[in-house]
């Protein structure tokens, strides 16, 4: 049995799922919805698209989601939810009750990145803000954020004009910041479980750009890291490049850090473990022949399990510390975790997931659902489901156009524009439709049937 397999099992016994009875399926397919649940997403996609095309166009930065919170909130309440609007900054919650029954959350988050779009779309992002230095900065829905609020309407939508098929809660939220990974922790410290009602399951959908429109893929267990910034400043003692004798380098110090990091992955962490420290920025000097007093090092920092990530963060300031010592810097250096940019692992219940995914097939045919590997990339949706030890599940949604992903798998074809490129730009009309249709199905097979 493979470690990933024990791992998997041992969550499995965590969750308590009310009203399910022990090996009773938590995804009950509504076959006799599925017909209606598709007109009603036909029928509401022009509408949608407007909104997508809207949103796009007029992006907001992490914090700064103002507009867009205002259009989601007037869309729930003229569905007829009941809204609470600036939770937690921004964010929106939307609950509609229908008797007794289970309570599903779905989330969509806001927020935009400061990048010039060049999409070339009708459409494009001509938005731009002040940045820190008083220069413009452009601001591009570049992680398709605007595809999330979409389908969050979107589902909203079915869900209130199905109301005669079921019985629960929903719980629409719209969130802000992820970004910059606060968003989920802020709408919770503002009392998001304690003002609202409690969800029995979390969901949630995120773009892909390596699949194609109308394809959808999943993960079980582990999908996303938990990830840490790390800042270190190395103090040396600055004199002339002539003569280094006469200094503490902390450059050449930090040279040893950076190396001697890559050692606590490959000799403190169990080899089938996941883990990654990165280095991504070296700050040192300001001219050719000058020794300089100070060095400073940004460390990104991916796990999956909480042991891992202590193993991870105690190595860092261990190696960092005593390499210091080592190259005989007179004081010890700063370790510094930024704590307010930590965004925990998501973990997608395997049951769930599996169960999910299987009523995505029925959907959508057995070719167009696919489970791909665990990322490390950071998601704070995985907050959610952690804080009450519930059953959550993000999926991929495909949104790339059929024609240009079929050429970039071609020999040597083009790449495709990553998630936060200035190039990325989801085909709208079948990636909003598989998410609408999916999400809003997923969601009524959870909730009881009238």
């Amino acid at each position: 049995m493979s470690y990933r397999l024990i791992t998997v099992m041992t969550f499995c016994l965590v969750f308590s799922v009310p009203g399910l009875q022990a090996g009773e399926k938590m995804v009950r397919h509504r076959p006799e919805l599925t017909k209606a649940v598709d007109n009603l997403v036909q029928q509401e996609l022009a509408s949608l698209l407007a909104f997508y095309k809207d949103l796009h166009a007029h992006p907001e930065l992490s914090g700064q989601e103002r507009e867009s919170s205002r259009k989601i909130a007037e869309r729930l309440e003229q569905l007829g939810y009941s809204v609470t609007s600036n939770v937690g900054g921004y964010g929106v919650v939307g609950v509609l009750s229908n008797g007794a029954g289970p309570t599903v959350l779905i989330r969509g988050d806001m927020d935009a990145l400061p990048i010039v779009e060049e999409t070339g779309v009708p459409y494009a992002s001509k938005v731009e803000v002040r940045g820190a230095s008083g220069s413009p900065v452009g601001v591009m829905h570049a992680c398709g954020h605007d595809v999330h609020q979409t389908c969050l309407v979107g589902a909203a939508h079915v869900l209130a004009n199905t109301k005669e098929h079921w019985r629960g809660t929903v719980v629409m939220i719209a969130q802000p910041a992820e970004e910059i990974g606060t968003g989920a922790k802020l709408m919770i410290e503002d009392g998001l479980f304690k003002r609202f009602p409690k969800p029995d399951f979390c969901l949630g959908l995120h773009v892909s750009g390596d699949l194609p429109a109308g394809e959808i893929g999943f993960t079980p267990g582990w999908a996303m890291a938990n990830v840490d910034s790390v800042d270190i400043s190395i103090f040396g003692q600055g004199g002339h490049g002539s003569r280094p004798n006469q200094a503490i380098d902390p450059v050449v110090a930090a040279a040893h850090v950076i190396v001697a990091l890559q050692t606590v992955v490959s000799r403190r962490v169990d080899p089938i473990e996941p883990g990654v420290i990165t280095v991504g920025s070296v700050h040192g000097g300001s001219k050719h022949n000058i020794i300089p007093d100070d060095a400073r090092l940004q460390i990104t920092v991916r796990s999956y399990t909480d042991e891992t990530r202590r193993i991870l963060l105690d190595g860092i300031r261990d190696v960092t510390v005593n390499t210091c010592r080592a190259m005989g810097c007179k004081r010890d250096p700063e370790i510094v975790v930024r704590d307010d940019e930590f965004t925990p692992a998501g973990y997608n219940h395997p049951a769930l997931a599996v169960e999910s995914a299987g009523l995505f097939r029925v959907l959508l045919g057995d070719k167009r659902v696919q489970e791909l590997p665990a990322r490390m990339g950071g998601e704070d949706f995985g907050r959610y489901a952690k804080e009450l030890d519930v059953p959550g599940f993000m999926y991929w949604l495909g949104s790339i156009e059929e024609n240009t992903y079929q050429a970039s798998i071609k020999p040597n074809g083009p790449a495709l524009p990553p998630l936060h490129s200035s190039k990325y730009a989801p085909d709208p009309e079948p990636t909003l439709y598989t998410g609408v249709k999916s999400m809003a199905s997923l969601a009524l097979s959870l909730l009881e049937k009238k």
